[in-house]
């Protein structure tokens, strides 16, 4: 049965593919459709808690107390008021945190205990990973019910993702049976590429309907709302990025109904070694 929190780890071991962005504005647009969502920044540099509308220098709790202190969680969620739901803060002491991590019993599943207390208060719990697989990364995979995966649809962005997928299938069989492959997202696209479009065709192929429908496009109004401090729907709400992050709230809240009433026993995985073996030399 799919719990009444759905935990989505957003993650790709390649940054600059949108993986933040994506976090924050799929925050954001399924708080707009009245839907609870606790965002937790998970990634030292903070961006998901500045693009939040919160300066993660000024905090007084982060992910470090999460997962290190004695503090409870209900004390290290705020409130991101601009952008309609609830913040684990993230700033430059998770890298201390990963450190520390190391030399704990349990160490991957941190997260996962600490969550306990508000499971069942949210109907989402996004996650912005670091862009790499660390013990950050690993923690996150651990406690979430379901993976995202952004992709940017370029050659040097496929090259990690047979092993991310590979890695999601070691974490499912060691310590998280339940994870799943929420599913890939095409962002920054541009259909005037062909290598984006011949990239496209690839993903579809090798993977169906794992692929979401809807596609982020390139769009400088997107690019512009984190100086702002603000999700895209807050800041222009009728820009081509707002109506495609809305389009994909739609889209996740339409397939967690969809596998509710009819579990998929699909697996894309088993995608993956067809997928490396096609994926290496895509036509230029």
């Amino acid at each position: 049965m799919i719990p009444m929190t759905r935990i989505i780890a957003i993650t790709n071991q390649k940054g600059g593919v949108g993986k933040t962005t994506t976090c924050v504005n799929l925050a954001a647009s399924l708080a707009a459709t009245r839907r609870k969502v606790l965002l937790i920044d998970l990634d030292p540099q903070g961006n998901a808690t500045m693009g939040s509308g919160v300066d993660k220098r000024e905090v007084a709790f982060s992910g470090y107390h999460l997962l290190l202190e004695d503090e409870s969680i209900e004390q290290i969620i705020v409130q991101a008021d601009s952008a309609g739901y609830h913040l684990i803060p993230g700033n430059s002491d998770l890298t201390a945190a990963e450190v520390q991590l190391m030399q704990l019993d349990g160490r991957e599943s941190r997260l996962g205990r600490r969550l306990q207390p508000v499971v069942g208060r949210y109907d989402y719990i996004l996650i912005d990973c670091p862009p790499s697989l660390n013990m950050l990364t690993l923690n996150a995979l651990t406690a979430a019910s379901a993976v995202l995966i952004p992709i940017q649809c370029e050659y040097y962005a496929l090259e990690g993702l047979s092993a991310l997928l590979e890695t999601v299938e070691q974490i499912r069989e060691a310590v998280n049976p339940g994870l799943e492959v929420e599913g890939l997202l095409r962002t920054m696209y541009d259909a005037r590429n062909n290598l984006a479009n011949e990239v496209s065709d690839q993903l579809l192929q090798h993977f169906g309907d794992k692929v979401y429908r809807t596609i982020i496009p390139r769009n400088v109004r997107l690019a512009e709302a984190p100086s702002y401090g603000a999700p895209i729907i807050k800041y222009d709400s009728a820009s081509r990025g707002a109506i495609a992050y809305l389009a994909l709230a739609a889209e996740l809240v339409r397939r967690q109904k969809e596998r509710s009433e009819s579990p998929a026993d699909g697996s894309p995985e088993e995608a993956v070694e067809a997928f490396s073996s096609t994926s290496d030399t895509p036509a230029a």
